[in-house]
């Protein structure tokens, strides 16, 4: 698809991978602030771009679309040391004046007040992004406002203070807010609790391995990189803290030794989590270590990174000929979505252009590209604090996410069927495959059908993790939940286990408690018919017989129309059962059915013997132990 920008040429021998350079992304910069601004209202206080409106209404879908843009904005004039050739922080500081003169007021440029998240919360969310932005330009747009209206904006800022943040992430946009009026000498006590109480939250959700929860339970997401990584690392940053930014810095470093395996070689991150309509705001975590030092990656690694993932989206229609970045993942997509985005929220995306804030003599922009690490060499990385294994693929640059660990159940809510969310809930994902939508079948599930009632899968129990050369596995357990009769089913219970070994990857299940006449199903990846992708499933104990294969007419965010395959079996009592699964490009994934010479299983042991090179690997459930090793 043809970019809505024009970009310069590309520079091959500084960026041999991509071709970008910073211009490029401040002409990708440019271009969307210029496509955006077409829709502001006359005073520059909301950009109310086309689409369907979020839960929060319109008029503060508006202010979205103003805090959104002023971020890349920002990034944009303050990595420029102040140049703004087109007049950016101009239109924003009208557009700041109007909207809080009289916050409140239904007419045409009013901001909506900030209340409890509860009440009317998503304008919480935006005033982190304004107040990031006046922090990131204070010497341009902040020093040169009139005072009173410096003094509107305190004051409806502080609507963020002095309201409740939903219990996640969110707790760093007051943090942010508070930041901000600090640094132009506007803090107080109110400021400092503010910012005390969310570091002391943010103790409390940091798990180890360079990963945080987003809140008391067990979501791990790309909320790691865009938000609780971004805000306290830039903040300490910005504001010159040594202390804390050692402190937060070295957990970004530890997250990026991960985290950097997890973008695909053609640039794709992991479609996993929520807020995918963010896009290449993925590769924030990347650009802020190398722009705060705090990273374990090359230079010329975190620009073919951040570089890759940007033209990943240009070149696959985000945004669309209007210039716009529209509600989805390439094109639209509905399922994608959540019930809060509305048609500024992909602008969150302007997070990557924190790379900007690294001048043009800076090593990001200077040193020549290198490869990503899926472009390296195979590798499988465990991650036992999120409870992830991570599987990549040279030979095909695709990465796979195993989710054992990662779930979207608050710690107060009780498991239903109806919360299910297949962006957490499945058991895999990966750089070019998405989950399909909740009308199609379910692909990377473990279902079991009680009177032919099928489950999902909501809180996620890890059992452990571990890696060796060439190798890892992830382990878990969840009570099956259903949709119609019982939810649950007393005793019933799953333990799974996944093993990676190259392109493959064995896929364990004992289920305990399961009523006469139970039955399970399997899936794999679904992938579309011309996306050049093998996907297959191949029984090894526990199974009726080969795969069957099921349409997904739905299609993913990946393709439109997809096909699943299949096994299913008998269960009862406890049962275990065993199956190879695989994905990866047509020319490159070797027979399934060749991979394994013998498999038995003695009670809660799996043994499985690989054709070559002579490989063992044992999987004991009770309790969970893997080993993989020379026969």
């Amino acid at each position: 698809m043809s970019i809505p920008f024009r970009l310069p040429a590309p520079d091959l021998d500084t960026s041999p991978y991509t071709g970008y350079t910073r211009a490029h992304w401040e002409a990708v910069a440019d271009g969307l602030l210029g496509a955006a601004w077409r829709w502001a209202t006359p005073g520059g206080a909301l950009l109310d771009l086309p689409g369907r409106p979020s839960r929060s209404g319109v008029r503060s879908d508006g202010l979205e679309g103003y805090a959104r843009t002023f971020l890349a904005a920002a990034f944009r004039v303050a990595g420029a040391g102040g140049d703004d050739p087109h007049g950016w922080l101009d239109r924003y500081a009208r557009g700041l004046a109007a909207g809080t003169r009289t916050p409140g007021r239904d007419d045409a440029e009013s901001w909506p007040l900030i209340l409890d998240h509860d009440v009317q919360g998503q304008p919480m969310v935006e005033s982190a992004s304004v107040a990031l932005g006046l922090r990131l330009t204070a010497p341009w747009l902040w020093r040169h406002l009139d005072e009173d209206v410096r003094d509107a904006t305190e004051r409806w800022l502080r609507g963020a203070l002095r309201h409740v943040p939903a219990p996640n992430n969110w707790y760093l946009f007051p943090f942010t807010v508070a930041g901000f009026l600090e640094s132009v000498g506007r803090g107080d006590a109110q400021t400092a609790a503010v910012r005390r109480r969310a570091l002391e939250l943010l103790e409390g959700w940091y798990r180890g391995d360079g990963w945080y929860a987003d809140g008391d339970g067990r979501a791990f997401d790309h909320y790691n990189g865009w938000a609780l990584h971004l805000y306290p690392v830039l903040d300490a940053h910005l504001g010159g803290d040594a202390g804390p930014l050692q402190r937060y810095g070295a957990r970004l470093r530890s997250h990026l030794e991960g985290f950097s395996l997890m973008f695909g070689a053609d640039g794709a991150p992991l479609h996993f989590g929520r807020s995918l309509t963010y896009r290449f705001a993925a590769s924030a975590a990347v650009s802020l270590g190398a722009v705060t030092g705090h990273t374990p990656l090359a230079p010329g690694v975190s620009r073919r990174l951040a570089s890759g993932t940007l033209r990943h989206f240009l070149e696959r229609g985000a945004p669309g000929a209007d210039g716009l970045l529209g509600l989805g993942w390439y094109g639209p997509h509905e399922p994608t979505l959540q019930p809060y985005s509305g048609p500024a929220s992909p602008y969150w995306a302007s997070k990557a252009f924190v790379s900007l804030l690294a001048p043009g003599d800076h090593p990001l922009w200077t040193a020549p590209e290198q490869a990503a690490p899926v472009e390296r060499a195979d590798r499988v990385l465990a991650l036992p604090a999120p409870g992830l294994l991570v599987q990549a693929t040279r030979a095909d640059g695709v990465v796979r996410l195993h989710n054992h660990g990662s779930d979207h159940v608050r710690p107060h809510e009780g498991e239903t069927a109806a919360g299910d969310d297949p962006h957490y809930g499945r058991l895999a994902y990966s750089t070019r495959t998405g989950p399909t939508s909740p009308t199609n079948p379910a692909d990377n599930h473990l279902a079991v059908q009680v009177a032919g009632r099928g489950s999902v899968r909501r809180r996620v129990r890890p059992l452990g993790a571990g890696h060796g050369e060439g190798w890892g596995w992830a382990a878990s357990w969840h009570r099956p939940v259903f949709a119609a009769g019982a939810p649950m089913v007393p005793g019933l219970r799953v333990e799974s286990v996944t093993v990676a070994y190259g392109h493959y990857e064995v896929r364990a299940h004992r289920v305990l408690g399961a009523p006469a006449g139970a039955r399970v199903t399997h899936t794999g990846w679904a992938t579309g018919p011309d996306e050049g992708l093998v996907s297959a499933l191949h029984p090894l104990h526990g199974w009726d017989g080969p795969a069957t294969t099921l349409r997904a007419p739905q299609g993913t965010a990946y393709t439109r129309w997809a096909l699943v395959p299949r096994l299913t079996g008998a269960a009862g009592g406890t049962s275990v059962h065993v199956c190879l699964a695989v994905l990866g490009a047509a020319v490159d994934v070797p027979p399934l059915a060749e991979a394994v010479t013998e498999v038995t299983v003695h009670g809660d042991t799996v043994e499985i013997t690989w054709a070559s090179p002579g490989r063992h690997t044992r999987i004991a459930f009770d309790p969970v132990h893997v080993t993989h090793a020379a026969g």
